[in-house]
């Protein structure tokens, strides 16, 4: 178990993480603290505690925004992969379709092609 030191709105805590989690720990840390210096710089002459809470509130606040985005994209991920399970479906009955009148069109050449090697009758040419 790592354990890293951070500084939240002129306070330090020591914070026990994962290891390897660190660096992500100090990461949080200081975007916290870019929101309070933020908030502190927008209202001035208001007590820290609330600065605090109002920071802890504008975070949550981008995080269902972006839980919101987040799930709507899941949505349309899901309506892609549909629409693209329903395309390929599409683009293989049309192979399939093709392929078969390929075929046709091959057997129908090989006839008339037999047909054509085959002597004409006599009869077929008047005299």
């Amino acid at each position: 178990m790592a354990a890293v030191l951070v500084n939240i709105a002129g306070r330090a805590y020591r914070l026990s993480c994962d290891d390897g989690e660190e660096p992500r720990l100090e990461e949080l840390a200081r975007y916290v603290e870019g929101k309070i210096l933020n908030m502190k710089d927008s209202f001035k002459e208001i007590g820290e505690q609330r600065i605090v809470v109002m920071a802890a509130l504008a975070i949550a606040d981008e995080s269902m925004d972006c839980r919101g985005k987040a799930e709507a994209m899941e949505r349309e991920v899901t309506t892609l992969r549909a629409e693209l399970d329903a395309t390929k479906k599409a683009v293989a009955a049309l192979e399939e379709k093709v392929a078969s009148a390929v075929d046709d069109a091959a057997r129908r050449l090989e006839q008339l092609h037999s047909d054509l090697q085959k002597p004409a009758p006599l009869e077929d040419f008047p005299l």
